[in-house]
């Protein structure tokens, strides 16, 4: 099993008193029913990956992948392709699912994202009122500005393998990880292997 990410116990243990849902061993995944479902995009492109700078909603101000919340009926490639589209007005090419990732955060909201990867796109990327376009080289990416997450599975994105994760956040905080990689990252897994 490929588990890379998990947060330090002591983390753990500070918070624990705040919520019975702390780590990701404490969250019945087979039962778990996310808020919201919803899709990110990286577009690879000569040695660079698009982000964006969001300007509002969930993670406003930090870095990310362009993406956003599936319509009722919409499955997760043509929501990723519209996304894109609405958030930076150009269209990924060819966006491959390479992952899947959980956030339970403590407040009790929960999405559940499908994670795509494109290697080419139509038109070039502008601003909008959603998001702010940028081109990272992918060996500089401004990980002290993401969600802190990101650090963990997007490498394996990045060097187009599947994953699977499994994350509990207070606010932009995370407090634990569990990271899946390569054939352990079952896609349609309900929970870490640790827990099946």
């Amino acid at each position: 099993m490929a588990v890379l990410a998990q947060v330090p116990r002591d983390t753990i243990s500070r918070v624990s008193e705040r919520s019975a849902h702390a780590t990701v061993a404490g969250i019945s995944w087979p039962d778990w029913t996310p808020t919201d479902v919803a899709t990110l995009v990286f577009v690879v492109s000569d040695g660079q990956v698009l982000l964006i700078r969001k300007k509002r909603g969930l993670g406003a101000g930090k870095i990310n992948g362009p993406g956003g919340r599936l319509d009722p009926g919409e499955t997760p490639e043509a929501c990723a392709v519209r996304e894109v589209h609405e958030e930076l007005r150009t269209i990924p090419l060819d966006p491959v699912e390479l992952g899947q990732l959980s956030f339970q955060f403590v407040d009790g909201y929960g999405i559940h994202v499908h994670v795509f990867r494109a290697t080419g796109f139509e038109n070039e990327p502008r601003e909008t009122v959603e998001a702010v376009p940028l081109w990272a080289p992918l060996d500089a990416l401004p990980f002290d500005q993401m969600w802190a997450d990101d650090a963990l599975w997007l490498p394996v994105l990045l060097a187009g393998e599947p994953f699977r994760g499994w994350f509990v956040f207070d606010g932009d905080r995370m407090l634990d990880a569990v990271l899946e990689t390569g054939a352990d990252a079952n896609p349609t897994a309900a929970g870490p292997s640790r827990s099946r």
